[in-house]
């Protein structure tokens, strides 16, 4: 089975790592190279393009997960990116990277919660999922009885009347200088808001920040379960991976 290559752009980094399609496992480490400022499609793509060339054993498609709501490929929205990604054909963009080898695009959170669902925290659960990413912004996909419901893009629903990403995202954590309880009691808030419109079964936290989970556990709550992503920081980049196998095999 040919190793497939998956990638996830975030606010500061951009991570990729080669994923076996037949189990969803990472095969070897995961490396990154930093998101260029303003994250231009220009910069983007020649960043992708050098992370790309690290990962020769990858011969199969290439999966990005990237944050914009993305349709058949296109990226249509960019609240955390230059505005030249509206409207962007972004497989497009990533093909080219890749050197023209089959490449498939994906909102970040969508990947993040797909590879939760099949091989982390989410699986074997039905019901009402949500998979909710804390980084730069905040990240959201939706699943029902395991079928997602893509590009809902909650993080940016108002809480309080701001927008949940400005409000408890992982990135104002750190600007405010907010200890776990402060930003917990925000991210709360949000649960809560979700909590009343949507009455999920399970929250499933993602994001860099999952990678300290334990240090803040305790301080959420919610009606609805809550666990970490099991794939912690590497869950956008297997989903990445998962959606592009899929789709080549089409």
């Amino acid at each position: 089975m040919e190793l497939v290559l998956g990638i996830d752009l975030g606010g500061s980094s951009i991570k990729a790592g080669a994923v076996d399609p037949t189990t969803g496992h990472l095969v070897g480490e995961l490396d990154s190279v930093p998101t260029p400022p303003g994250a231009t499609v220009e910069a983007t793509q020649a960043a992708l393009t050098e992370l790309i060339a690290r990962f020769p054993q990858c011969t199969g498609p290439v999966g990005l997960a990237f944050p914009s709501v993305v349709v058949r490929g296109v990226t249509y929205t960019a609240a955390n990116i230059d505005k030249g990604w509206i409207g962007c054909d972004a497989a497009a963009v990533l093909k080219a990277a890749a050197g023209g080898r089959p490449s498939f695009v994906v909102n970040d959170a969508d990947a993040a919660g797909v590879a939760e669902m099949q091989i982390g925290a989410g699986r074997g659960e039905s019901g009402v999922v949500m998979m909710i990413t804390f980084g730069t912004g905040i990240g959201t996909a939706l699943f029902i009885d395991g079928r997602l419901w893509p590009n809902t893009e909650l993080g940016h629903l108002e809480v309080d009347g701001i927008e949940a990403e400005h409000y408890a995202s992982a990135r104002v954590r750190t600007v405010e200088n907010l200890g776990w309880s402060a930003w917990c009691e925000r991210v709360n808030k949000v649960l809560d808001r979700y909590q009343a419109l949507l009455w999920p079964d399970l929250f499933i936290v993602g994001g860099g920040v999952s990678e300290r989970y334990e240090e803040f556990e305790a301080l959420l709550h919610s009606k609805a379960r809550i666990v970490p992503a099991g794939l912690r920081q590497a869950a956008g980049v297997v989903g990445a991976a998962l959606y592009a196998h899929e789709n080549a095999t089409r």
